[in-house]
């Protein structure tokens, strides 16, 4: 496995999200999400295909939001997302910020707090928006 702080093409990361079914979106939306990300961890097979990576989106000072943590399916339950997590942990914290958030998929929790985040108190901050006006 080799593991970087390379960003993919977009057309990679494309596929990516279209292997593993998370959504359907434009080139253009890949392209403009990694020009947006401030790290980028990848990993890639022996063969060099992009099999799995994560995204910190940050503001370089106080906050970076853990976003994409993904791995194909074949290739999960290998320690590949652990590792990428990892990664972008020590970079953000090499970088100075120690404020690292995120939100876990349904199901996906356990597997963060297995490498050190907590969940937020039902009385805690944060929420997301639903829908589209």
């Amino acid at each position: 496995m080799d593991y970087s702080f390379s960003a993919p093409t977009a057309m990679e990361f494309k596929a990516l999200y279209d292997e593993t079914g998370w959504a359907d979106w434009t080139l253009d939306h890949f392209e403009r999400a990694l020009s947006g990300s401030w790290v980028v961890c990848t990993v890639r097979d022996d063969a060099g295909r992009l099999i799995g990576m994560g995204r910190l989106i940050s503001d370089g000072a106080l906050h970076a939001f853990v976003t994409e943590m993904i791995v194909t399916e074949q290739a999960r339950g290998a320690g590949i997302g652990a590792e990428v997590l990892a990664r972008l942990v020590d970079e953000a914290r090499r970088r100075g910020v120690n404020d690292l958030q995120l939100f876990a998929a349904n199901g996906r929790a356990a597997f963060y707090e297995r490498h050190g985040f907590e969940r937020r108190p039902d009385g805690g901050p944060g929420m997301d928006v639903v829908g589209v006006r």
